[in-house]
């Protein structure tokens, strides 16, 4: 008697990496200057150049070692993690005893974040890049879950880092290889940190005597503040406009252009994020009354960290800048601004960290309770959003299991689809929210055509292969998830799917190979073991 086989649709949260051709097709450039990265800007600006490399943007990645050691046990999971150096090696070693016994080692290859506030180690799998499930927080000197990590309920070491991941942390980053989200090779960035051309532009032409570097305080409005909000603005969602990507932006050009950025309304009112900064200082009366001239450069010189010592200060120069005479007598025995008009709050999306109080508000006031209109999503600025971009951008709330975001999403989408029909963006998004409502003939429909448009979406080729298993078409389901799961080995769903079909065909061998593959990626899958377990064949 045949046994029935359970098909696990993949995890529904979706990377949406907009294609190559697609980014051609639309406001096309001439080929840029190249990036030098920063030695060669060191001839001629050695003493910038020095101030600079001492600063946090210069110091936010690089290699692993040597680590920061320590150790840490996650309560829920019952995983205990210790990281650690061995010779010229960074260690990450986890284990737990019980029924379910686990032990391991991952070698660290990299950090991001500069350690100001914390450090976040990265490591490989067979060239494909992951982030690890602790961090280490500097403000406290704790060790503790990494975010996206604290509620799980088991070891996950399948969460991918993607060149999007990178971008805010590194320089020059390497495009994945062709296909996958998070494979790199040999390395996923060349210059450690953010370099000087992140904001002056590539400098290939200018250090070869052909044109001159961008600099960012010539420039005025929206396209100086461009520069940090690259990075520095992530809003509740960052959308690739049709055709283009966050890479394409240019220090110059105006962010808007490349990527859309999505806020709740009120949200820089009601929370501080990690990442709330620009948000923040727009709804400041220094910012508004200013007529938009305050910028994070008036008071932030990229190229200089003050010390802890001169902070105080420093700032307050900054604020007497524009607030002298009166300032300088107001609360003489307070030097620190900052201390009542930018205080420090804890941040309300990343444990044990907290943010400055950009909104430089007059007297401290307590947060207000959030209200339900903040479900409500604006663009940041003053451009008038496309319903493509703002349908993705609740699309994106949507799975984080948002019932307002969905069925916004869900009409704007179907609007969005008749200007964009061949979007990939669009037609997968659409396929995931007729998914959620059960509706899996329109989502079917919708997966089927976002392939057709681009043949790497792993996750998509991963729930539509369920849909094909389902009713018998397994062929067509077994194509599919050999390809997907070749270029995307952290969708351990996909791979364990795989090995049940293998197995249920009869080639054990290779369902084995899968399986395995899968606990290396992911090594406390309990449905990866237990299929590994109930897969029988030749020894």
């Amino acid at each position: 008697m045949k046994r029935r086989l359970r098909w696990v649709a993949s995890a529904v949260v979706l990377v949406l990496v907009a294609s190559a051709a697609g980014r051609s097709a639309v406001g096309q450039r001439a080929a840029p200057p190249s990036m030098v990265g920063n030695d060669a800007c060191r001839p001629c600006h050695q003493a910038i150049y020095d101030s600079y490399a001492r600063t946090a943007m210069a110091r936010t990645s690089g290699p692993a070692f040597p680590p920061l050691e320590g150790s840490f046990r996650h309560a829920p999971s019952g995983v205990s993690y210790r990281v650690y150096r061995e010779g010229q090696a960074a260690l990450l070693a986890y284990e737990r005893d019980g029924a379910a016994p686990l032990r391991g080692t991952q070698e660290l290859k990299y950090y991001v974040g500069s350690n100001t506030r914390g450090r976040t180690f990265l490591f490989d799998i067979g060239g494909f890049l992951y982030q690890a499930p602790i961090n280490y927080y500097a403000a406290r000197g704790v060790w503790d879950m990494s975010p996206g990590y604290a509620q799980l309920r088991r070891m996950e070491l399948n969460h991918p880092v993607d060149a999007t991941c990178l971008f805010c942390h590194a320089s020059r980053v390497q495009p994945p290889r062709t296909g996958t989200v998070n494979g790199f090779a040999p390395v996923p960035f060349l210059q450690n940190g953010v370099g000087c051309e992140r904001c002056h532009g590539a400098g290939s032409d200018h250090v070869n005597g052909a044109g001159s570097m961008v600099n960012p305080a010539t420039l005025t409005g929206e396209r100086r503040d461009s520069v940090c909000m690259q990075c520095h603005l992530e809003g509740e969602a960052r959308i690739a406009r049709a055709g283009r990507s966050e890479e394409d932006y240019r220090p110059g050009d105006v962010l808007s252009d490349d990527v859309s950025v999505f806020v709740r309304a009120d949200d820089a009112q009601e929370r501080r994020g990690a990442v709330s900064h620009v948000e923040s200082l727009a709804l400041s009366a220094c910012r508004r009354k200013s007529g938009g001239a305050l910028s994070c450069i008036a008071c932030h010189d990229p190229h200089v960290q003050p010390a802890t010592a001169d902070k105080a200060a420093y700032y307050r120069a900054r604020c007497l800048a524009c607030h002298a005479p009166k300032a300088a007598r107001h609360h003489p025995s307070q030097p620190d601004c900052t201390v009542c008009h930018m205080p420090r709050l804890e941040s309300a999306d990343v444990s044990h960290t907290v943010v400055t109080d950009h909104r430089i508000v007059r007297t401290q006031r307590a947060d207000r309770p959030r209200a339900a209109a903040v479900d409500r999503l604006v663009p940041f600025g003053s451009n008038a959003p496309d319903a493509r971009d703002l349908g993705l951008a609740y699309g994106e709330v949507a799975v984080r299991g948002n019932a307002f975001a969905a069925g916004e999403a869900l009409r704007l989408l179907e609007d969005a689809r008749r200007k964009y029909p061949d979007d990939a963006d669009v037609l997968t998004r659409l396929g995931y929210l007729y998914q959620a409502k059960g509706d899996l003939e329109t989502a079917e429909k919708y997966y089927e055509q976002a392939l057709k448009r681009d043949p790497d979406r792993g996750v998509v080729a991963a729930n539509l292969g369920v849909f094909y298993a389902g009713r018998g078409r397994l062929r067509e389901a077994l194509d599919l998830w050999r390809h997907a799961f070749e270029h995307n080995p952290q969708l351990s769903e996909l791979g364990v799917n795989l090995g049940k079909l293998l197995c249920g065909i009869g080639d054990a061998d290779a369902a084995r190979v899968v399986l395995q593959r899968v606990l290396t990626h992911d090594p406390d899958s309990p449905t990866a073991r237990e299929a590994l377990a109930s897969c029988k064949g030749t020894p």
